[in-house]
């Protein structure tokens, strides 16, 4: 049988589950931290998500925007051009009026070209059917149409696409007129969509704004999500590296208590066996047995020594009642 544990034990136990106690209310209060820290972040990432959403849309809203500004600005680069074709035909038409050539090496505007190869063709058809020439000018002729015919096919495009105005070239007077009242429509359309683009710039600058104030503040929440996060991640692993401790000392306290209570078991064991009757144990009558027969005081026959002394006593009781009785029926009779 194992002996007592050390008297030292209870006490040490008590230190032990001070100790336990301890760092348990220390991982309650991480736990804590920790699952603040992670609704924190929960928080944080909803409300980031929501931001994001909102500079989804936002988006969309710029895709309209811009795409609104676009139409303006194509109007503006078109009108201006217009302008510009239409004013530099002006100055060659003029030229033309005053009888100056152009300059060597400067190029003619596609307007300006059009319009004078459309009237030369005109003269050209026009003295062919009307004056008789000799066989090889006709040819040259015919040939000079269709070259100039050629080119106005090629010009036609870039021509159409300024809208040019047709004039007739044998009245200056009046074609320059006309092309300096084109030029000046168009001037007025182009400052017109230029006001247009200047009226929706700060709804631009706004939307842009709007956009830049989303991305940053997403930006900010998803940082702060990420730190709240980390926070949360090492909190959990100081309680993960804190609960092998405590588990440590947990065994110990359990090893401590297992230890008493087979102490208990055992003792408890070992005096329930030291209390056994001779009926409830064949070792505990055997040891009476041996005793008593080293004693001397029984028998095999069951009667000890004093048993016969006992027996002669109740043999003379057993003759006095007989004649007690005898002689108490002698007396009936003489009645």
């Amino acid at each position: 049988m194992r002996g007592r544990p050390d008297e030292a034990t209870p006490s040490q136990d008590s230190e032990l589950q001070e100790e336990l106690q301890g760092m348990e209310a220390r991982v309650r209060k991480m736990r804590n931290t920790r699952n603040s820290f992670s609704d924190q972040a929960r928080t944080i990432g909803d409300k980031r998500n929501a931001v994001q959403g909102q500079y989804k849309e936002h988006r969309d809203k710029i895709d309209l925007v811009m795409a609104e500004m676009k139409a303006i600005r194509a109007e503006i680069k078109m009108f201006k051009e217009k302008r510009n074709a239409i004013q530099q035909q002006l100055r060659e038409i003029i030229n033309q009026a005053k009888g100056r050539r152009d300059e060597k090496g400067e190029k003619k505007s596609a307007t300006a070209e059009y319009a004078k190869l459309r009237h030369d063709v005109q003269s050209l058809e026009t003295t062919f059917e009307t004056i008789s020439v000799s066989q090889k000018k006709e040819k040259e002729m015919i040939k000079q149409i269709k070259e100039m015919k050629t080119r106005i096919k090629e010009l036609a495009p870039e021509v159409t696409h300024f809208e040019m105005i047709n004039v007739d070239l044998s009245d200056m007077d009046t074609a320059i007129k006309t092309l300096r009242s084109e030029a000046d429509a168009a001037h007025k359309e182009m400052l017109e969509a230029v006001a247009r683009a200047d009226v929706l710039s700060p709804e631009v600058d706004e939307v842009f704004a709007h956009r830049d104030f989303l991305k940053a503040e997403g930006d900010r929440l998803h940082t702060e999500f990420l730190e709240l996060r980390q926070k949360s991640d090492d909190m959990h692993n100081k309680i993960t590296e804190l609960m092998v401790d405590v588990n440590k000392v947990r065994d110990k306290l359990n090893m401590a208590r297992d230890e008493r209570k087979s102490w208990m078991t055992d003792h408890n064991a070992s005096v329930k066996a030291e209390m056994k009757t001779g009926a409830e144990s064949a070792e505990v009558a055997d040891e009476l047995v041996s005793t008593l027969l080293e004693s001397g005081g029984i028998t095999f026959g069951g009667i000890g020594q004093t048993d016969g002394g006992s027996s002669s006593k109740r043999k003379a009781k057993s003759g006095k009642k007989k004649s007690m009785r005898k002689l108490d029926m002698t007396a009936s009779r003489r009645r």
